[in-house]
């Protein structure tokens, strides 16, 4: 009479993988416990994705009200800002030239935001928003709500504005 097996073996590279049975065993009941834990995390996965793309697109509506803002604002500065500033007063000519170069710079600094808002639409329309320029990592989904047209996750941010800190003599 032949001497039954009833040892299971496992695969050599991975624990993760189901037992291999001889028969009805314990080990069949683990793979198919282990398969039934699984979906709820894979299904889980699968809403904190469509949350994001959610949460992205809310962004991206909110970056082009953003962007016509600025168009509109930019449109009514150049139809009020004056040309040519001739006060008799030196005193209230210089104030004028001062706010006009004021504006100018605000509007300036606005032309470069209206770039980096496009930019941000471009990559949210190509599925590359939220990838982190540096690293290759998701940018965390409250740092995309506080600051929408950010190309680097929090931890490159911070080492790169630490780099520049020391470049520039400040030290920590």
């Amino acid at each position: 009479m032949p001497k039954k097996t009833t040892a299971c073996k496992t695969e050599k590279d991975s624990e993760s993988r189901a037992k291999k049975s001889c028969g009805a065993s314990g080990a069949q009941k683990k793979k198919a416990a282990a398969s039934s834990k699984k979906k709820p995390a894979q299904a889980k996965k699968t809403t904190a994705m469509s949350r994001r793309e959610k949460i992205i697109q809310k962004i991206k509506h909110d970056l082009l009200a953003q962007r016509d803002s600025l168009l509109r604002e930019a449109e009514e500065t150049l139809s009020t800002l004056p040309s040519e500033l001739n006060f008799p007063d030196m005193g209230d000519q210089a104030t004028a030239e001062t706010d006009r170069n004021f504006m100018l710079r605000l509007r300036d600094r606005e032309r470069m935001l209206l770039k980096k808002i496009e930019e941000a639409i471009e990559r949210i329309d190509t599925h590359n928003y939220g990838i982190c320029e540096e690293c290759g990592n998701e940018i965390g989904i409250k740092r995309l709500e506080a600051r929408p047209v950010t190309t680097y996750c929090i931890d490159c941010k911070t080492r790169q504005e630490e780099e520049e800190r020391i470049a520039e003599g400040g030290g920590i």
